[in-house]
Parts: structure tokens; sequence; C-alpha cells
């Protein structure tokens, strides 16, 4: 499956954003599916995640209360509602697929989109 990421810019502390990533090539009922970021001289870092219908969603402390995941599979699509959007949240975000089974690892990345919090 590949993944590409949308959504991301520039906006102002306490500001929202929605990212999307848009899926090809696979069915994404077959996966769980989740968000990551990498801030600028740190590693990457988990975000949020969601089951392969929807049903079951985790937050990383940082961001639980002010992001939401969610995904559309007739659309095949995934989303990272983001609100009060703090500088710390500046990062690449990427987005990436699981597929069900026993493996238990994110095997497809999308190519990540930029956000930038400005105070």
């Amino acid at each position: 499956v590949q993944l590409q990421a949308s959504g991301g810019g520039l906006v102002q502390a306490g500001g929202s954003l929605r990212l999307s990533c848009a899926a090809s090539g696979g069915t994404t009922s077959n996966y769980d599916m989740g968000w990551f970021r990498q801030a600028p001289g740190k590693e990457r870092e988990f975000v949020a995640a969601v089951n392969w219908s929807g049903g079951v969603t985790s937050y990383a402390d940082s961001v639980k209360g002010r992001f939401t995941i969610s995904r559309d599979n007739t659309k095949n699509t995934l989303y990272l509602q983001m609100n009060s959007l703090k500088p710390e949240d500046t990062a690449v975000y990427y987005c990436a697929a699981r597929p069900l089974g026993p493996r238990n690892r994110y095997d497809y990345w999308g190519q990540g989109t930029l956000v930038t919090v400005s105070s």
C-alpha cells in the first residue's frame, strides 16, 4: 500500500489543522494505521493510532484531548484533526500502516507533511 500525507502548513499557536493520508494499492481495512512525527533534532515519536475498523484509538499523552485520529475506509483515508496547536507540535508528520496479523509493525510509511506552529 502507498500512503500520501497532506494538510500540513503554518499555523499560529492555538489554531487547528487537519492532516489527511490517502492510501492506494491496498484496502485500508486490512491495516491498523497511525500518525507519527519528527521534530528537528529529535527522534520520530508516536502521535496517535486507530485500529482497522476505526473503533479503537490511542494517543500520546502530549496530544491527548487536542488531537483526534479517524479513518474512512470507504475513501481509504486516514485523518488527524489537530486543535489547540502548540509550538512544540512543530514537526514533520508521517502516516503509517500496520498490516493485521502477528508481526505488529508499521511496514508502510507516507512521505511526511510539515506542520509549523508559530508562537
